[in-house]
């Protein structure tokens, strides 16, 4: 089997019926993936989304659930990993959705790169409200995961890392390096992250190459909730904290590397505001110097 499509969920009912069936319905041939399920311990009507979706389709693919009654991303994804069959892991999260050729793709990409342990795919935004006046490139891609690096196949750099929502791992690597920290990760509902560039990080520090498969397109949908300013300073705050959880857990000198890198980004930030007050587009600028501001903030005092 190639391929095991790792869904974790957490009280995501109204999306996920969408998730699962742009999984299941893909033109690759149902022998040669299963999907996996992972509820978070959900407290809303997951189980019964689920349990119409074994009944219509078990017939059609393998599909499994399990409950991870830890609470925490990073729980429920080591999960996934240790109960996955395929050669390669492919994370989707609940929220999204992808095309019937999706795994097609992926598949076309591994006979031509058959050396391909880590994969990214792009991310494309679906906007279910009007987008607010002070989103800009920056905290688009913060708050939505937009990622797109062109149209071509290539390997992307060190800072381009993408989000475990959107990203293929051959298997083995997880016996390799480990999995994901649970220290770090969303759990419930708080904005907590940090264990994807944890992973990340981990597998391009020792020199695994992560190619962009740009045909193996992710639909990420977004709600009215998560474009306000309670989110965005929640999510910013967070950001943060996670990242001095991180480095401290790496090292001290890691964690100093950080604030150093920290003011480096203040940097750039004013340069941005600057730029967006003179082309009268001042609630962008002010959104970078909130954004930036809220990090540090979760930096320092964690």
């Amino acid at each position: 089997m190639t391929f095991s499509v790792v869904i974790c969920t957490y009280n995501r009912a109204e999306y996920l019926l969408k998730t699962l069936e742009s999984a299941v319905l893909q033109s690759h041939p149902g022998s040669d993936f299963e999907v996996i399920v992972v509820d978070n311990n959900s407290t809303d009507n997951t189980p019964e989304i689920l349990s119409f979706i074994q009944e219509k389709y078990s017939q059609k693919i393998t599909l499994r659930y399990y409950k991870e009654t830890q609470k925490g991303v990073s729980f429920a994804r080591n999960l996934g990993v240790q109960e996955a069959k395929g050669e390669y892991i492919v994370f989707i999260d609940d929220d999204e959705t992808v095309t019937p050729d999706f795994l097609n793709n992926l598949y076309s990409f591994l006979q031509s790169y058959p050396q391909a342990e880590l994969i990214s795919e792009p991310v494309v935004p679906v906007f279910e409200t009007e987008k607010p006046d002070w989103f800009s490139p920056y905290t688009t891609s913060l708050i939505t995961g937009a990622y797109d690096k062109g149209d071509k196949i290539k390997i992307v750099g060190k800072k381009d890392y993408p989000g475990t929502g959107h990203a293929t791992f051959k298997r083995e690597l997880f016996h390799i390096y480990g999995g994901f920290n649970i220290h770090l990760g969303r759990k419930g509902t708080s904005l907590m992250g940090g264990e994807d560039k944890d992973f990340f990080l981990r597998l391009i520090n020792n020199g695994v190459p992560c190619y962009y498969v740009p045909t193996a397109i992710i639909y990420h949908h977004i709600p009215a909730r998560k474009l306000t300013e309670e989110f965005f300073h929640n999510l910013t705050l967070s950001i943060g904290k996670s990242e001095r959880i991180r480095t401290l857990n790496i090292s001290r000198k890691a964690y100093y590397s950080r604030l150093f890198s920290e003011l480096i980004k203040w940097g750039a930030s004013f340069v941005l505001f600057f730029y967006y007050t003179f082309t009268r587009h001042y609630q962008k600028g002010k959104k970078l110097l909130q954004f930036r501001w809220n990090v540090s903030t979760g930096l320092l005092t964690g």
